[in-house]
């Protein structure tokens, strides 16, 4: 798998720009904002069937803002990776929607409530 795709998306104007998808690599996986648990942790349900309690790393906190319902990268932690796990990456809404036209969100859509 390619670590990020560009996908030509048709603006409002009918020009195209190009949006860039970041995909799982190695042991990361795609998962849901279940809820946010306060600081910078929530409870994240992944698509391996695992829910985690998620957390966001230092270098990411001020940066990256994480509501319910967002659809997030995560990679889980080596020593306790069925528990817990680390925030990579937040897909924005023209990301998400490439990403479930595209076949890699099929086991979130029964989670889905929008």
């Amino acid at each position: 798998m390619a670590e990020n795709e560009e996908v030509p998306i048709e603006g409002t104007e009918g020009s195209e720009e190009v949006l860039r998808v970041r995909l799982p690599r190695d042991k990361q996986v795609l998962g849901l904002c279940e809820r946010r648990l306060g600081g910078s942790r929530m409870k994240v349900i992944c698509l391996d069937g695992k829910t985690r309690v998620c957390r966001i790393p230092g270098r990411l906190k001020r940066i990256l803002w994480v509501r319910d319902g967002d659809t997030l990268l995560i990679e889980p932690w080596e020593f306790s990776g069925d528990g817990k796990g680390d925030v990579v990456y937040k897909y924005r809404p023209l990301q998400v929607q490439w990403l479930k036209k595209n076949g890699y969100l099929k086991g979130l859509e029964d989670l889905e409530e929008f």
